[in-house]
């Protein structure tokens, strides 16, 4: 009686230590497409693959011209390079008053790729792997590797979307946070799926 209890004890230590170990993968993995996601939602939740921008002034200043790109797209380098060239952005001019662009910098550093430990800025960040900073998400080694599947004529021949830097164009929910495949819509194409 005594062994059928040992063994009983260790089996049940031994489900416990895998669904332990299956939760954190969940977490781990949580930028995943495929359907593991029941434990999070049983648990609470889960993080987004991003957080979706917070702060109305970067929102409105930047958002108002191209899609308000999350702070956890790029490291701090990245964004500290960036608006201190607000003059000549890509082409562009986009200074601010000192104030204005203080309160950005800081937003964006704040919420920078490596101070991020979850989701989608932790694997660019670590995609960056002591290589410089780049100035553009697409750029980033992470970034080339999740897209290089993509034929041209589907983004950059496509006039609805033309850039890989149009992120919202195709990922239908990019301003909440969720760059998922299973949400990508290639327009005049559809779902998109590798």
């Amino acid at each position: 009686m005594k062994f059928n209890k040992t063994i009983l004890g260790i089996c049940l230590i031994a489900i416990f230590i895998g669904l332990t170990g299956l939760v954190v993968a969940e977490w781990e993995h949580e930028e995943d497409d495929d359907d593991r996601g029941h434990f999070r939602r049983w648990l609470g939740g889960s993080k987004p693959v991003i957080e979706k921008v917070e702060s109305p002034l970067y929102q409105a200043e930047c958002g108002s011209c191209h899609i308000a790109y999350q702070p956890g797209l790029l490291p701090a380098q990245s964004w500290q390079q960036m608006m201190a060239n607000l003059e000549d952005h890509f082409g562009e001019n986009a200074e601010l008053p000192v104030e204005e662009s203080s309160k950005i910098l800081n937003y964006l550093l704040t919420n920078a790729a490596e101070r991020v430990k979850y989701g989608l800025p932790r694997r660019i960040s670590t995609s960056l792997g002591g290589n410089p900073a780049p100035l553009r998400i697409t750029q980033t080694r992470f970034f080339l590797h999740e897209h290089e599947e993509i034929p041209g004529k589907m983004v950059l021949n496509n006039e609805q979307v033309r850039s890989l830097s149009n992120c919202d164009a195709c990922h239908t929910k990019a301003n909440e946070g969720s760059f998922r495949e299973h949400e990508v819509r290639i327009p005049g194409y559809g779902r998109w799926d590798d």
